[in-house]
């Protein structure tokens, strides 16, 4: 690029920058802020250490509530994606109204505030009798994640072409056998951004879980929520990065098997 075109280009790089600074500095902060040797939050932080992540890590309870928030961010974006590709394969074939209303039903999470999505659930699981249970967190986390899975995995079937499951059907292959060999993997993409996505949004969600929390039912979000209402120090910082370098850890994994640009591509 030559000199020119860098200085006409220049106010979008420079908003780009601020952009990315905005967003990135403030982890920066929380990451820097947890290896500090202080009995209190301090940035830059004075000296290095790991004992506030060794503290955290042995207490048994962060350890429960990390496997339990775990298990719902999996269990729950895998029932997503057995309830919410069969919606989008339907949706993405057809273009009534009532197509319409349903699909915007399936996508309604993601407008409604967490908060009145776990209110709800709450109620609902009072009335079926299984309130403040891991049923509960369950559901209320299966609905969270159902529209990232169907959201991502229409944008993929929006040029797929039918031809190629007919062309399978007429050389003798079974519709299941062109929907595994032909269909999933031309739509990959799609479905895997949609469930590691899920995974971050079930890892990370406080809102909903805090409706159905109990002493002995808490996932690490609301574990940290609670714990900063008594208490400020590096551990906060310990246990807000260790969430970090999970999302982090999804992204690249986002990458590395389905690859930013793809699913960018797919979702235009």
């Amino acid at each position: 690029m030559n000199r020119h075109a860098w200085l006409r280009h220049a106010p979008l790089y420079a908003f780009c920058a601020l952009a990315f600074a905005f967003l990135v500095l403030p982890l920066l902060v929380i990451v820097l802020t947890s290896f500090t040797n202080t009995d209190y939050l301090a940035f830059p932080p004075q000296g290095w250490t790991l004992r506030w992540y060794a503290r955290f890590l042995s207490d048994p309870s962060y350890l429960s509530s990390i496997g339990l928030s775990a298990g719902l961010a999996i269990s729950s974006t895998f029932t997503a994606l057995i309830l919410g590709l069969p919606v989008a394969l339907v949706l993405s074939r057809r273009s009534g109204r009532l197509d319409g209303v349903i699909g915007g039903l399936f996508l309604s999470p993601l407008v409604l505030p967490t908060i009145v999505i776990g209110a709800s659930v709450l109620q609902f699981a009072t009335a079926m009798g299984f309130a403040r249970t891991w049923t509960a967190m369950y559901v209320g986390h299966t609905i969270l994640v159902l529209p990232y899975t169907v959201r991502t995995a229409l944008a993929s079937l929006s040029g797929f072409q039918l031809g190629l499951e007919e062309a399978a059907l007429d050389l003798g292959a079974t519709r299941t056998q062109t929907f595994f060999l032909v269909t999933l993997p031309i739509i990959k993409p799609g479905v895997v951004a949609g469930s590691l996505f899920g995974l971050i949004i079930s890892w990370v969600n406080v809102e909903l879980s805090i409706f159905n929390s109990t002493s002995e039912l808490t996932t690490l979000p609301v574990k940290l929520f609670n714990y900063v209402q008594y208490a400020i120090d590096p551990m906060i910082a310990a246990v807000s990065a260790s969430t970090i370098y999970v999302a982090v850890l999804i992204v690249f994994l986002i990458d590395r098997l389905v690859g930013i640009d793809r699913m960018n591509t797919s979702a235009s």
